[in-house]
């Protein structure tokens, strides 16, 4: 029986991979599939399988780091614990571009998909009205969080389901009996471009986002050291499970597949398999899941500044103010509120490449962590703690790494410009404190040398 005020360790293995999966929203497969599509020149099973291979190494990394610190924290406190201070403050500001753009994708996604299906209406009137419901839930909060969760997660997949179902039945007609169900094209075509390939994986790496969001729950996990690691390798082979199927049957089904506008091509995708009524009953999906992914994505991002604002990091006195009624970091939800009206202007490739560099930054860092905590300070130099503390994680920080610099170059642009920003207030902000300390203690100099005149 937990005693304090301390977070209580009620979470089971299944309602950990429920949330996970919930954070991840498995429906953005659909919701990045025009961007997607175009980055991997249309080669998105062999895109997805990458990208996995990638994903897997830094999984591990994370299942080992989450045993060396089972607690809250994920990425920014692996690298500041056993890196250095500084290349977690580096990694807490490169993950601040992954928790901003979250809420900004889910919030372009409704309106996009709601644009479509109700024309009259300009995007920016649904980007409007979800902001201002996603911020007053947020600030208000939800109850059963885990419970909705849940739910969302089974229609998401339940939907998926039929849309598979769909397309083999399509394949079926259309082919060689069960035969046509089966080929390699999809992975191995005779005019793949490998450079799309990893381009694509690069890109898509953000559909895996979510197996490293259930390491923030560590303090909240029954047995955390045996149950995250569980959690993180089953959302990563779910995931790819459903995006790999949905690639792999699409390519077969519409080989000759084209679309005018990448942010609306799942819908006409969409259209294609199941007509006019499966296209409403997608839509309504996926609000269902924008919806989720939205107040997730709010809520990560509100408490990761207000986490920011109680290691000083950020202004304390603003990032973790609370509502005296409600509780949550009011001014956090307004300031993310603020910040994603934003989405009116951006394009969604352009959010998704901005999280993407976030999230690729910290996965760097999670392997390098494995290494400075295990292998140079723990010293497990055997050659099996060398395969597994030395070259697997390695092999994921260079993969991750090859397929950061395969981002846009404005991406990266943004993205180092973003961080010498950061390093820039981090020396302002080291000054300033330096500078004040060094006043405080003339002051005390002071006073004690009038005290000792006086007598």
């Amino acid at each position: 029986m937990n005693k304090g005020t301390g977070l209580v360790k009620s979470l089971k293995l299944h309602q950990v991979v429920f949330m996970g999966l919930a954070w991840m929203t498995p429906m953005i497969f659909f919701t990045v599939y025009g961007v997607a599509y175009e980055a991997s020149s249309g080669m998105m099973a062999a895109a997805y399988v990458t990208a996995f291979i990638a994903i897997f190494f830094t999984a591990y990394s994370y299942s080992l780091m989450v045993k060396a610190y089972p607690v809250s924290g994920s990425a920014y406190t692996y690298t500041k614990r056993a890196v250095h201070p500084m290349a977690g403050f580096l990694v807490g500001w490169a993950l601040l571009l992954d928790y901003i753009f979250s809420p900004i994708i889910a919030i372009l996604t409704f309106g996009i998909f709601m644009h479509t299906e109700f024309p009259s209406i300009p995007v920016f009137v649904w980007i409007i009205i979800m902001n201002i419901i996603l911020a007053i839930v947020n600030i208000v909060g939800i109850k059963s969080a885990a419970r909705v969760s849940g739910m969302s997660v089974l229609v998401q997949i339940g939907f998926i389901l039929i849309f598979c179902i769909l397309v083999a039945k399509d394949l079926l007609a259309g082919g060689t009996g069960a035969s046509s169900l089966f080929s390699l094209t999809p992975f191995f075509g005779e005019h793949i471009a490998l450079s799309a390939v990893f381009s694509g994986a690069a890109l898509i790496c953000f559909c895996f986002l979510g197996f490293d969001a259930v390491t923030t729950m560590a303090e909240e996990t029954i047995d955390a050291k045996k149950t995250i690691p569980k959690a993180i390798f089953l959302i990563v082979i779910i995931a790819v499970t459903m995006y790999t199927a949905i690639s792999y049957l699409t390519q077969l089904a519409y080989p000759d597949f084209t679309f005018t506008n990448p942010d609306n091509a799942a819908y006409n995708l969409v259209h294609l398999v199941g007509g006019n009524l499966f296209s409403s009953l997608f839509i309504m999906v996926l609000m269902i899941a924008t919806f989720t992914q939205g107040v997730s994505s709010v809520t990560s991002v509100s408490r990761f500044l207000y986490a920011l604002g109680k290691e000083s990091i950020l202004p304390g006195k603003i990032f973790t103010s609370i509502h005296p009624k409600y509780k949550t970091p009011f001014a956090n939800i307004v300031l993310v509120a603020i910040i994603s009206f934003s989405a009116v202007f951006i394009s969604l490739d352009t959010a998704v490449m901005f999280v993407s560099f976030g999230a690729l930054t910290a996965f760097i860092f999670v392997n390098l962590s494995v290494i400075a905590h295990y292998y140079v300070k723990m010293k497990k130099r055997s050659l099996k703690d060398t395969c597994f503390y030395l070259i697997f994680p390695l092999v994921g920080a260079s993969f991750i790494g090859w397929l950061l610099t395969l981002l846009d170059k404005h991406t990266l642009t943004a993205g180092v410009i973003w961080v010498a920003v950061g390093f820039t207030y981090l020396f302002l902000k080291t000054e300033w404190t330096k500078a004040k300390e060094r006043k405080m203690a003339l002051s005390f100099h002071q006073t004690a040398i009038k005290k000792n005149i006086v007598r």
